[in-house]
Parts: structure tokens; C-alpha cells; sequence
């Protein structure tokens, strides 16, 4: 240490004392960097000159970071160069120099911790930029020359690593015994909304009921009737070949003008379909559908046929769980009618139904009643749909909730004359 003799003591002191303050303000703004937004920055470069600086430096965050971890190594070099310099005026063993030297270091740390908490550059992080913005600019442009720029890939592992952040801050606060569990509920699926996918929500396309783009209006207010549904899909040759929208209003209001309904045709009234892609985010759909004040959008899957639809009432139901319709009732598992003839739920296995009638009822393709009648029908069973599978007669019998699910089914034996053989 000869070499710092000619140094006085105040000053390597001041030296010490300051770039230890440096070394602690550079782990603020680090965290400042990596707080502020896009929007932020751009926000304050719309403000004032300074704000422009603020957002290069946003854009080049990855640098930017690299520059201030790069500036906190030179002030931790300098302060304990300097502190082992001032202490050396006291102290001449090495050994013993050497052990002062980290205990100083160590506690002086420990001091400005407290001076400057990284939690500061949370708060504050416009402020902090700010107040070295001119300076940090240039060592972000200098390290973006030298070291190559990895923003993009950067931007993207933070915005992950804020993600999971936000999951754990949402797990935390739903433990608290202060928040109900509706509330708790709703707090988790406002969270799950931004990863949720359109096609874990929609309707899927065997699901779906439509109508001839060439049907009479007569005949649309007959499948209104029966489906319980207000809006239907328009297609024509085939379900990916999708026309429109037929609305119940539509229909309505065009009938009322003393229009014979027999007379007009669906594709005469009928909208514009809305198509999305099933890899959409639900809340972006929302979002869209708020906006331009569609009610049903028909999604489209990676070939372009169509995969299913989604309605606003689907992506809502993802917040505040599933819509029961008023006039829905709790129905017994199995209800025994007159003459042999059972009222069943649509879930029930077909080995159950089977039992009811001492038959037999095997089937590779369904497992349940609901499957066996859809498919014997062909199609989405509706109200007064019926038909003879294996021995039984089938007619769907009661819907229930918003998508008007199948719920019950009137089963029975099938006179013999009826059996296909």
C-alpha cells in the first residue's frame, strides 16, 4: 500500500464513502430499469426532452442493465481499494488489514443498504432514471456497441418472470382470511383469463346447431323455439362453410313489417360472421367483442375450417363461473315414469340405461345416453328430437343452462315392429 502513502487520509475517505454511495445507487437504478414500462417511457418522452432519453434507455433495457451492473463492479473495486488504502494508515499486517478491510466493506454495505433500498427504485423509477439519464444513455448506447443487443429475448424472459410474480402476489393475497371465497374465485379467474385460449371456451363444432343459408325465416323461428338458442350460424353446403349469423332479433323485426316469413329466405336476414383464431386470448376477445359490440364470433382453427364458435356470454362465464338459466331445476339422477318408461340424465352411462331395460347396450363411440342419441340422430339433439337405437326409444326431453345443454332423456323399450334389425 506505498503506493496510496502520499494519498492523504481524508481523501481516500471521501473516496471511499462515495463510491460506496455510487455502488448502492447503480442496484437502483438497475431495478428502476427493470420497472418502468414501454408505455411509461413513452409517456414521459411525449412530456419533455429528458423523457426521450429515458425511452432509448427503456428500449436498450438489456444494455442498460448490463451498464449499471458493469458501473456497480467499478465502484465496489474502487471502494475497497480505497478502504484498505485509509485503513493501511493504522494498521501495517496484512492479515490483519485484510479482515478490517471486508468487516468495513461488509458493514459499510450493510449502511447504505438502508440509505438506498432497492425498493426506492420500485417506487420511483421515472425518478431514478431521470436523475442519470444523460450519463446512463451514453454507457447504454457504449455496452449496446460492445456486447450486441438482446432486448427482444430479454423484454420477452421478463415479461415471464413478471407474469409469475403477478401469480404468486394473486396465491398470496387469496390466502388471506380477509378476502371471501367468491371474491377469491373471481381474483383467480381474472388472472387465468390472460392465459386462456378461445378454443379451451368455445363451443366446439359437433356441438353447434345451424341452419341452411336457404331455409325459410318460418323455419328459423321453429329451431329458435326448439333450441333455446337466440343467434345460430348460417352455412351452406357444409359446416366450414360458414354465411353468416342469424339473429332471433333480426328475424323479428323483419317479419314484423307483415312480411310473410315463408316468403324470406335466412341468408336475406342473416349478418356478417366475426371469425377468430382458436389460439386468441380470451381477454383480448373480450376486449374486441366489448369494443365493437359483437355478441358471437365463429372460430377458426390452424387450416382454416371451422372449429367452433364462442359467444360474449362464453368469455364472461370465465370470470363469474357458468350462467344458470332461471328456469333450470335440479333433476333426480333417474326418475321412474309410467309404463316402464324413464326419465334418465343425459350423463348417464349407457351401461346404466342398458340396465334399466335388462339390455345390453354396447357402442365403441359414445359413453353416455346424450352420446347414443346424438349420435343415432346425426346431429345435436334438440327439443322433440327422437329416434330407435339398440332396442330403446330415445327423445331428448329437457335442456338446461345458458348453452342449452342436453339434461334428460325419456327412454323406453321400442315396440318390436320399430326395432331396426
Amino acid at each position: 500500500m506505498s503506493d496510496f502513502a502520499s494519498i492523504p487520509l481524508s481523501v481516500e475517505i471521501i473516496i471511499a464513502v462515495l463510491s460506496l454511495c455510487a455502488m448502492s445507487y447503480t442496484g437502483v437504478i438497475a431495478t428502476a430499469v427493470n420497472r418502468v414500462t414501454r408505455s411509461e417511457a413513452a409517456e414521459a418522452a411525449a412530456h419533455d426532452a429528458g423523457g426521450k432519453y429515458i425511452a432509448n434507455i427503456v428500449n436498450e433495457r438489456a444494455s442498460a442493465i448490463t451498464a449499471t451492473h458493469g458501473a456497480r463492479v467499478v465502484f465496489a473495486a474502487i471502494f475497497a481499494i480505497s478502504t484498505a488504502a485509509a485503513l493501511n494508515h493504522f494498521v501495517q499486517n496484512f492479515w490483519l488489514l485484510l479482515v478490517l478491510s471486508l468487516a468495513v466493506i461488509a458493514g459499510g454495505s450493510a449502511i447504505v443498504s438502508f440509505v438506498f433500498p432497492g425498493s426506492f427504485g420500485r417506487k420511483h423509477p421515472l425518478g431514478v432514471i431521470r436523475s442519470v439519464n444523460y450519463v446512463l444513455w451514453v454507457f447504454t448506447k457504449l455496452t449496446a456497441l460492445f456486447a450486441g443487443r438482446r432486448d427482444t429475448a430479454d423484454d420477452d424472459e421478463r415479461e415471464t418472470e413478471h407474469e409469475d410474480q403477478l401469480a404468486l402476489m394473486v396465491e398470496r393475497v387469496s390466502e388471506s382470511e380477509a378476502i371471501e371465497d367468491d371474491e377469491r374465485s373471481l381474483l383467480h379467474s381474472v388472472f387465468e383469463l390472460s392465459r386462456t385460449r378461445v378454443r379451451e371456451v368455445m363451443v366446439p363444432r359437433t356441438d353447434m346447431i345451424s341452419i341452411g343459408g336457404d331455409e325459410s325465416v318460418d323455419r328459423a323461428f321453429s329451431l329458435f323455439a326448439r333450441s333455446g338458442f337466440s343467434r345460430v350460424p348460417v352455412i351452406g353446403d357444409s359446416v366450414d362453410d360458414l354465411r353468416g349469423v342469424l339473429y332471433l332479433k333480426d328475424a323479428i323485426r323483419r317479419v314484423h313489417h307483415r312480411v310473410n316469413p315463408k316468403e324470406i329466405t335466412v341468408a336475406d336476414v342473416m349478418r356478417k360472421p366475426v371469425f377468430v383464431p382458436e389460439t386468441k386470448m380470451v381477454d383480448a376477445l373480450l376486449h374486441e367483442m366489448q369494443a365493437n359490440t359483437v355478441h358471437i364470433a365463429l372460430v377458426v382453427d390452424e387450416y382454416g375450417g371451422i372449429a367452433g364458435l364462442v359467444t360474449i356470454e362464453d368469455l364472461l362465464e370465465e370470470l363469474v363461473g357458468e350462467m344458470v338459466d332461471e328456469h333450470d331445476v335440479a333433476h333426480p339422477e333417474v326418475e321412474a315414469l309410467d309404463d316402464g318408461t324413464f326419465r334418465v340424465p343425459a350423463r348417464l352411462p349407457i351401461d346404466d340405461l342398458g340396465e334399466l331395460f335388462g339390455l345390453s347396450i354396447e357402442d365403441d363411440d359414445v359413453d353416455t345416453a346424450g352420446g347414443l342419441l346424438a349420435k343415432a340422430l346425426g346431429r345435436v339433439p334438440i327439443t322433440g328430437s327422437h329416434t330407435v337405437v339398440q332396442g330403446l326409444e330415445l327423445a331428448a326431453d329437457r335442456f338446461e343452462g345458458r348453452r342449452k345443454r342436453l339434461a334428460t332423456i325419456i327412454a323406453s323399450l321400442a315396440p318390436e315392429e320399430n326395432i331396426d334389425e
